[in-house]
């Protein structure tokens, strides 16, 4: 069976996860990055990345410890030995003999988080060696309790040589704190002196070997958001990733919040001249304009391709240091190389400052599919770029005349003093394009291919779609049986011959149904969110299972231009037909949210990710309720799936969790979570608020106009366009108009949804006990007993009880906050009423029916 997904977007996933995993995890070693020209940055960025162990700072240790805000280093006892000095300063130890650690996650959920990779809700391991890497004076802290060792040669040359393996995972993070410490034009900013530190800048890094767990890493730096995380390396047969077992934010640290909303350095406006040379060739020159929100830094980092090789990188028209893709290992993301460039400047940004880089580059970035179709591999880094933030973009390509060239943007003629230029007239057999976003979006992206070309329209705007007659290269099409011919026939009797292969799959062919149904998913959601936020709407065919909306770009999977039939010709399921079938509705909502308005940080993805999941469900629902059930179901399903160690899938993690879900054990857990839980999670605050609203006295909602849900969702979209939204954001707009009998426990809040079911994993079960049915003159009165079985005792949930009565269909009475194991209810029923029954309609998402 061909399985079509709607895979996570994949952009600035690197960078997303250095900001959370903080800079210069796991090194993949033996990888030499690319340097600017000789200079001092380039030495200050040798040694970290070099240092190795000091033979005249080799120590007994016992009874010590390490304390950072949130876990605790004790060295037991054994031996540490200190490395070299870099710029007068001690960045790192090696140690060997006992010592144990201890992390306390904070919350339910980070603890959740920690007892399902290590058995233990609090981290406490005994570990044998232990490498440490430090940009403060950790070394003058242990100092006074160290004593000199007598096997101080013995120890460095054992440990020598993996301290100097070591040392390459954290020197990135360790530049960017000594790159102040580099000359600068002028007067002079002295460096710290070794023993003295600046506490907005403190990292450790410790990676341990543990006695039970093996290896792994802790983390504390405190210019980050989360400043302590806790992880693990693993390969399994899917794969190697890094699982995350703890990250939170210190009550000590910089930021306390779980994410930070603004760059400290933010990039406005982005003008690229791309020449593409099909196959794979892209030459392309970049200047970004950027201003200092935050000053302070000496070295930024920015995403670009690792397949691309810098040839220029100018700050303000003159050359400037940098650093490019020094390899990481780690999770799924970062297998593929961390793609970053350091990019080291003259003096310390100062607040308010705005410059212009230019950048030079090329490289083999495009791949070929066969048969006309090309792909940029690294969709979200074929450019530098600081991660998903806003940004305006004037693009222009050039590229051979017999190909199509769709971008991001509004299609624009000519060039502009002040946009993208080529140093040279156009060459022959060569044709130019210009594309200028006509808002702030938050990537731009570009595909190419000799497309069949379709067009649609959704009111005022054309939805057109690209396609290529053929499928790429690598899809693997059924074989139909043949039926053998007789060896001897009789005469008379008529030849038999095999039934006619049907026509191949062609997603050019599909190139018109494709663009209708994107143009119909567009009408539907601009009635109920908003206009269309861009002048048009282009989908291009892209190889494999994987789909991208971008801002008024959709990369689309070629499985999601075959018809329905050429699916069943694949032996896809009814049901996987049918998912197939919303991969285009999906990233067309995408416009809305994750383009127009788009995510804090990685907690807040699955808002995203569930809401376009979730609005894809209500086309289909408009459209068939009974399929709408059934993707629903399936949802439900695949979170009581069980891995290998009989874990439930469900049991991953929260949604809040974002890319943490996808790991060792749980390889699809993101995708099951934030898009099946997500769905499912919109999908039971919806019916809450339309029941909510009909108990009111109004009636429950049949139309965008009267759905409660669908007006705070419309005024989101107001309030957010062209900005971030955190899941706090979304619920606070939620709680603006909650009908009072949402409220719990008298309060306007939904802030018992948040903990148990956006922070909690559970799905429920419910039944009911100690009915009691007293008959009154217009009405009955029941009284019963609402049991919550299979949850957290803190558990809220609002269930729907309906009245069963003769000849009738289930009558909704109220829904009856079920907090802990046992509630009780008094309601008034019809006359008539003999049975009580628990959410008929399967709007909760329980475990059983």
């Amino acid at each position: 069976m061909t399985k079509v997904l709607v895979r996570p977007r994949t952009f600035a996933r690197s960078l997303a996860l250095l900001v959370l995993l903080t800079a210069g995890v796991l090194p993949i070693f033996g990888q030499t990055p690319p340097v600017a020209p000789s200079s001092a940055a380039d030495a200050l960025y040798s040694d970290l990345r070099t240092v190795g162990l000091d033979p005249s700072r080799v120590y007994r240790v016992r009874d010590i410890s390490l304390d950072r805000p949130g876990l605790h280093i004790s060295f037991e006892n054994g031996s540490i030995a200190f490395t070299r000095d870099v710029y007068n300063r001690v960045t790192g130890a090696f140690f060997e003999g006992d010592g144990e650690v201890i992390v306390s996650p904070p919350n339910r959920v980070e603890r959740a988080s920690m007892a399902l990779f290590t058995g233990m809700a609090i981290l406490e391991e005994q570990f044998s060696t232990g490498y440490f890497r430090f940009n403060d004076n950790t070394f003058s802290e242990l100092q006074p309790n160290l004593r000199p060792a007598e096997h101080a040669p013995e120890f460095v040359t054992e440990y020598n040589e993996a301290a100097v393996h070591l040392a390459e995972m954290d020197a990135l993070r360790l530049l960017v704190t000594f790159s102040h410490f580099l000359p600068t034009p002028g007067p002079q900013t002295p460096a710290l002196p070794n023993g003295t530190q600046d506490n907005r800048d403190r990292m450790l890094h410790a990676r341990l070997q543990g006695k039970k767990l093996g290896a792994f890493d802790l983390f504390y730096d405190s210019t980050v958001s989360e400043q302590v995380w806790a992880g693990q390396s693993r390969v399994v047969a899917s794969g190697t990733y890094y699982d995350l077992w703890t990250s939170f934010a210190s009550s000590t640290g910089r930021n306390t919040e779980p994410a930070a909303k603004a760059d400290d350095v933010a990039v406005s406006r982005y003008d690229i001249a791309a020449e593409v040379k099909p196959p794979t060739t892209l030459n392309a020159d970049a200047r970004l304009k950027v201003k200092v929100n935050e000053g302070g830094q000496r070295t930024l980092l920015f995403e670009l391709s690792r397949v691309l090789q810098i040839k220029t990188l100018e700050f303000n028209g003159r050359p400037i240091p940098y650093i490019h893709n020094p390899a990481l290992e780690g999770s799924q993301v970062s297998r593929r190389g961390n793609d970053l460039v350091a990019v080291i400047f003259p003096k310390t940004l100062q607040p308010g400052e705005t410059f212009e880089l230019h950048f030079a580059y090329g490289g083999d970035v495009l791949s070929d599919a066969g048969r006309g179709l090309l792909y940029v591999g690294a969709r979200g880094t074929w450019y530098p770029n600081r991660g998903f933030a806003m940004a305006d973009f004037d693009l222009a390509f050039r590229y051979p005349a017999e190909w199509t060239l769709v971008a991001t943007g509004k299609r624009a003629e000519g060039t502009t003093s002040s946009g993208p230029s080529f140093p040279a007239p156009l060459p022959p057999g060569m044709q130019q394009s210009r594309w200028v976003s006509e808002r702030a979006i938050p990537v731009a992206g570009f595909n190419l291919g000799k497309y069949v070309h379709a067009v649609a329209r959704a009111g005022q705007v054309a939805v057109e779609s690209f396609a290529t007659p053929g499928m790429e290269r690598a899809f693997n099409a059924p074989q139909l049986p043949q039926l053998p011919l007789p060896e001897i026939r009789h005469p008379g009797m008529p030849l038999q011959l095999p039934p006619p292969a049907p026509p191949a799959p062609s997603p050019g062919r599909n190139a018109q149904p494709v663009a209708q149904r994107s143009a119909s998913a567009l009408e539907f959601f601009a009635s109920r969110f908003g206009p269309f936020p861009y002048d048009s709407l282009k989908l291009t065919q892209m190889p494999g299972d994987l789909s991208q909306g971008w801002p008024g770009l959709i990369f689309l999977s070629s499985y999601a231009f075959l018809s329905p039939e050429e699916k069943k010709q694949l032996h896809v399921s009814q049901l996987a037909n049918i998912i197939s079938g919303q991969v285009l509705v999906h990233e067309t909502a995408h416009q809305w949210w994750g383009d127009l308005v788009t995510w804090s940080s990685y907690r807040d993805q699955w808002l995203f990710e569930g809401l376009a999941n979730y609005c894809s469900m209500l086309m289909l629902r408009s459209e068939d309720p009974a399929e709408f059930h059934q993707v629903m179901e399936k949802y439900r399903i695949d979170l009581l799936e069980k891995n290998k160690d009989g874990t439930r899938l469900t049991d991953a993690g929260p949604v809040s969790l974002g890319l943490r879900l996808s790991s060792s054990r749980f390889p699809n857990g993101y995708e099951a979570i934030s898009y099946g839980r997500g769905a499912w999670l919109f999908y039971m605050l919806h019916e809450m608020m339309k029941d909510a609203e009909a108990s009111a006295g109004g009636k429950r909602s049949s139309t965008p106009e009267n759905d409660p849900f669908i007006r705070s969702l419309r005024k989101a979209r107001d309030r957010y366009q062209g900005k971030i939204m955190s899941t706090g954001d979304l619920i606070q707009v939620f709680e603006e108009d909650l009908p009072r009998s949402l409220h719990f426990e008298g309060r306007k809040s939904l802030d018992w949804f948040v903990d148990g079911w956006i922070n909690g994993t559970s799905m429920p079960r419910y039944d009911l006990k100690n009915l009691s049915f007293t008959p009154k003159q217009a009405s009955t009165l029941v009284t019963g007993t609402l049991l919550q079985k299979d949850a957290p005792d803190d558990l809220v949930t609002p269930v729907p009880l309906y009245a069963v009565v003769r000849g009738r269909p289930p009558i909704f009475l109220s829904r009856v906050f079920a907090d802990g194991a046992e509630t009780t209810f008094r309601l008034t029923a019809p006359v008539g009423t003999r049975k009580i029954v628990v959410d008929p309609h399967e709007v909760l998402l329980l475990q059983t029916r």
